[in-house]
């Protein structure tokens, strides 16, 4: 009997011995699973400064080989603010939206954006008021995106004067923000974290030296691509797709080294390239028809209702991530979504009711059903992406064509192609319906100077920090006429030639029709 017993108890304690052997394994390799995937999760910097690319394939296993080339990408923000457009520390324009930020509206648009895109990350950039904010709803809600940050990899980051910060404000100013806004941040995040990039909207030159030199942030997004006659400033003269600005104009890329701000200059909206040609507004059969129509959501689903406004940003995002991808070799498109708008109907009868969630769900389901490889990443992330792999301007040669989607002021008949580079822009158009002659609708110049406005006084914003030169696509000029391409002056044409020669080139299917 004791021998059996024994033998029982024998085989109970390697049992026990087995099971916390076993314990102890899983425990261990838990611990280096932590180790090893911490540093992944952070989309953001702790103490250094590296980066490490990351990108989007679920919510704790991220490719570590992520490349620029070869992929599209897209990088979706949300602005976090107290009033609707706080454009200093103490000034503001518009309504108070105080009353629809609480962790409800910011649950509803995390959610949906997980569920249509699991695995996705996104920005989010707090206002100065926004981190100040002591009400209740403020506190909970930093506290809630703060978890977003620890659970989706979110970044989360700083936004300066409410997307106008240097119409409004000096550049000492601006910098003084930045310096503070991002020590916030950083307080908030905790665990020494910094972001990989700023929001900014309009960002002058010396405010983007200032990051990249002081700040140790390489990225902003810091030029509204088009952008003229809307809102409380007008920034229209860059390239579409990131640059390395100069010091001379944050919209002009860098010509030089020695002329190179190290800081990646992103949009902050993907627009349609006919209807972007516009300033402002149009009314067309009854319908305001912004121009900054594409992939937001004022000018698409609330202004044109889901339907329609789908239509819209799909057209939009295919420019890019069809043809633009075949013609670049990478496609990029971008969005910014203040957390207001999802009950912003309740504050603005204007929005008919619409709050856009509808339209986002469909739009992101219907990028993954048609781009299953795309990612959704941080604007950090994709900047640092770009700067891996381009080192200066020299070799940038965007290229798109668009044809027309038939919705607002993007006419059906119409066919823009757009050539982008360190030396200049240009654009042509025609109708390929009729097979009208192409016409140079813009062709702005970076290689002569270029000089940004000076630093505003207060009680008197600057407007217009547009790179306005030969020809501009708005057409607010008496000069800005749409003309042939021979009708430039030879040296123009010369510049155009050297990077272009096909263009003249009789027979080529990418000549000047």
């Amino acid at each position: 009997m004791n021998d059996r017993y024994e033998s029982s108890l024998d085989r109970m304690n390697r049992s026990m011995i087995k099971r916390k052997l076993n314990q102890f394994v899983c425990t261990v390799i838990g611990l280096l699973a932590v180790i090893l995937l911490a540093p992944s999760t952070l989309t953001g910097q702790t103490e250094s400064h590296d980066f490490k690319n990351n990108s989007n394939s679920d919510q704790t296993n991220y490719e570590e080989d992520l490349q620029l080339m070869g992929n599209r990408f897209l990088t979706f923000a949300s602005v976090v603010r107290v009033k609707q457009i706080e454009t200093s520390r103490t000034e503001f324009h518009g309504v108070d939206e105080s009353a629809v930020h609480s962790t409800r509206e910011a649950r509803i648009f995390r959610e949906a954006i997980e569920k249509a895109w699991p695995g996705a990350r996104m920005t989010w950039a707090f206002s100065w008021l926004a981190l100040q904010d002591q009400r209740k709803n403020y506190r909970d809600l930093r506290e809630l995106l703060v978890s977003y940050h620890k659970k989706y990899g979110d970044e989360i980051t700083f936004i300066p004067g409410a997307y106008f910060s240097p119409m409004y404000n000096s550049r000492e100013q601006t910098n003084r923000d930045l310096h503070e806004g991002l020590q916030m941040v950083s307080e908030m995040v905790g665990n020494g974290y910094r972001p990989l990039a700023v929001i900014a909207g309009f960002m002058s030159a010396e405010n983007l030296r200032y990051l990249a030199e002081e700040e140790g942030i390489h990225v902003s997004q810091g030029t509204i691509w088009s952008q003229y006659a809307v809102d409380n400033g007008d920034g229209d003269g860059s390239i579409v797709y990131p640059y390395y600005p100069s010091t001379e104009h944050y919209a002009k890329p860098a010509q030089s080294e020695k002329d190179k701000i190290d800081c990646v200059n992103l949009d902050g909206w993907t627009v349609d390239f006919l209807n972007a040609r516009y300033a402002g507004a149009r009314r067309i059969d009854g319908i305001n028809c912004g121009s900054r129509m594409g992939v937001g959501p004022i000018e698409t689903v609330i202004r044109l209702g889901t339907e329609k406004g789908v239509r819209q940003m799909l057209a939009t995002t295919s420019t890019h991530f069809d043809k633009g991808f075949d013609l670049n070799g990478f496609a990029w498109v971008t969005s910014i979504w203040e957390l207001s708008l999802v009950e912003a109907r309740k504050i603005w009868p204007g929005y008919q009711g619409r709050n856009g969630m509808e339209g986002l769900d469909i739009w992101l389901s219907e990028i993954r059903r048609r781009w299953p490889d795309a990612k959704a990443i941080t604007h950090g992330e994709f900047g640092m992406l770009w700067r891996e792999h381009y080192k200066n301007n020299d070799k940038l040669d965007y290229r798109f064509v668009h044809r027309g989607s038939g919705i607002c002021g993007s006419e059906p008949e119409l066919e823009i192609r757009w050539f982008m580079n360190k030396d200049f822009r240009l654009a042509t158009l025609r109708d390929w319906l009729a097979q009208t002659p192409e016409k140079v609708i813009d062709f702005t110049r970076y290689d002569i100077e270029a000089q940004e406005p000076a630093d505003p006084e207060p009680g008197h914003p600057i407007r217009n920090w547009s790179l306005m030169n030969r020809l501009n696509q708005k057409g607010t000029r008496p000069q800005d006429v749409p003309m042939k391409i021979e009708e430039l002056y030879p040296e123009e044409q010369a510049m155009i030639k050297s990077r272009y020669p096909v263009l003249f080139k009789e027979g080529h299917p990418l000549r000047i029709k």
